[in-house]
């Protein structure tokens, strides 16, 4: 099937995401796309010159390199050759600091084992995409996804970008045969994750995975291991914390505190990742009563919000999640009843950041047991990649894909329809139909963006008429 590309007439108002993390791409916001032109100045671009994905049509010249596949005629994409006995060509979107410093570090170290090869990196800034390839050694740039997609026809993409791009993103390299690794949050909403979902392949992929990499790792492992055993006893009480400290400076950057660009507040941006690992160790969640409160900074998303939250296997928790804590901590604790888990930690762990206290009956050697991590392997963009590889190669879906990826969106999702609605939430009540299925704020009057709210109101006069 052939990419199609959709055009959007400029004619309301825009923004640009430029982020030393994801790199500079442009956010669709109504119809109007935009670019960044020297010194933080927006010029409006012509229809003509922007894909859909806020990518520019006009490539960067790709230096030469080994030749790609042979492109399949247009409208008709031949299957891309099988994975075994060659090594998995891999493409970049985004030449921000999240490709640099965290993709392709890990997707060098498979190619230093013969695993990978990184082909192609795209970004909308020529100038930063060829700064890239030139000090990573990658052999072709581009400021066209399409087109990269149409020439290198990579096995894998990884995707470095805003969130509100994910979904163009992600769709476009599944349709060209890629399987995809994107950035968390994922997408802004349920419905973007289920269309993800829907243009993933049958029985093989290619598939669409999340990087959460807080799972993966010789700690995790253990630990999630010792739960689904029952070694520790019936998980009873559960707390999960992320609490960090952005000040106003952080959110003086436009697209940041923003439903349209940022998708959510902490709870989405920031808190994902601890509570994807919990539901990852303790499974799924059946409840959620949610507050959500702006105590500081002004922003239309929250700054600070928490949940109660009951786990299908009756475990009852907390979450907080906060951008304003001067003490920064990310922090999980499982109390079972023969033990306590606990993980406290900032950006990532290892065996040493986890403890295991047992209760006082417990025989000391099965306490020993318990402690032995084995080989400290971190948490990592590499771990969770060498996981994805092994996947691909076996044409099985991978974790953090599909169901097992939409868990901590559900979560969250539910968290705001609660705060917002004063309401609990249980898994599985927001779907078509439900207005926090299409955007985490719900059109909410208080929430939402003032159009969002009007928008809200005239669909449900209309619905009840």
């Amino acid at each position: 099937m052939a990419l199609a590309r959709l055009i959007h007439p400029v004619d309301t108002p825009a923004v640009v995401l430029t982020d030393r993390l994801n790199g500079t791409y442009v956010a669709s916001l109504g119809k109007a796309l935009a670019a960044p032109c020297g010194s933080g100045v927006v010029r409006r671009l012509p229809a003509s010159d922007v894909t859909s994905d806020g990518v520019l049509i006009t490539p960067m010249a790709p230096p030469a390199s080994s030749p790609a596949p042979t492109p399949p005629p247009l409208g008709s994409p031949a299957p891309l050759p099988p994975l075994t006995g060659r090594r998995i060509r891999a493409a970049i979107i985004g030449a921000g600091a999240i490709g640099r410093g965290s993709h392709h570090p890990a997707l060098a170290q498979l190619a230093a084992e013969g695993e990978t090869e990184v082909v192609a990196a795209v970004d909308i800034s020529a100038d930063a995409v060829k700064a890239f390839c030139a000090e990573s050694g990658i052999p072709h740039g581009y400021t066209d996804l399409d087109q990269m997609l149409r020439e290198q026809r990579p096995d894998l993409v990884t995707i470095c970008t805003p969130p509100t791009l994910h979904r163009e993103q992600t769709v476009a390299a599944l349709r060209a045969g890629a399987w995809v690794w994107c950035e968390k949050p994922p997408v802004p909403t349920l419905a973007d994750f289920d269309a993800i979902e829907a243009e993933e392949g049958l029985g093989g992929g290619p598939y669409a995975s999340i990087v959460f990499q807080h799972r993966f790792g010789s700690a995790s492992t253990h630990v999630r291991r010792l739960l689904a055993e029952g070694a520790l006893g019936r998980p009873l009480v559960v707390h999960c914390q992320t609490t960090w400290y952005r000040d106003t400076a952080y959110y003086a950057v436009p697209w940041r505190g923003r439903w349209a660009t940022e998708g959510g507040g902490p709870a989405m941006g920031h808190g994902i990742h601890q509570m994807d690992l919990l539901l990852d160790l303790l499974g799924p969640w059946s409840e959620v009563r949610g507050m959500a409160g702006r105590l500081v900074h002004d922003v239309e998303t929250e700054d600070v919000s928490t949940a109660l939250v009951r786990f299908a296997n009756g475990a009852l928790g907390t979450v907080v999640n906060s951008v304003l804590s001067p003490d920064e901590v990310s922090r999980i604790r499982i109390d079972c009843e023969r033990a306590t888990v606990e993980l406290t930690h900032l950006y990532g762990h290892s065996n040493a950041d986890w403890t295991i206290t047992p209760a006082p009956d417990v025989p000391a050697a099965e306490v020993a047991a318990w402690r032995d991590f084995g080989p400290d392997v971190p948490s990592s963009h590499l771990a969770q990649l060498r996981e994805l590889v092994v996947s691909m190669r076996a044409g099985e879906r991978p974790r953090s894909s599909g169901a097992d990826g939409r868990t901590s969106l559900e979560l969250i999702t539910a968290l705001y329809k609660s705060a917002f609605t004063d309401t609990t939430v249980k898994a599985g009540d927001i779907g078509p139909g439900d207005p926090y299925y299409a955007a985490l704020h719900g059109g909410a009057s208080g929430w939402a963006p003032a159009e969002s709210v009007k928008v809200s109101g005239s669909a449900t006069e209309e619905a009840s008429a």
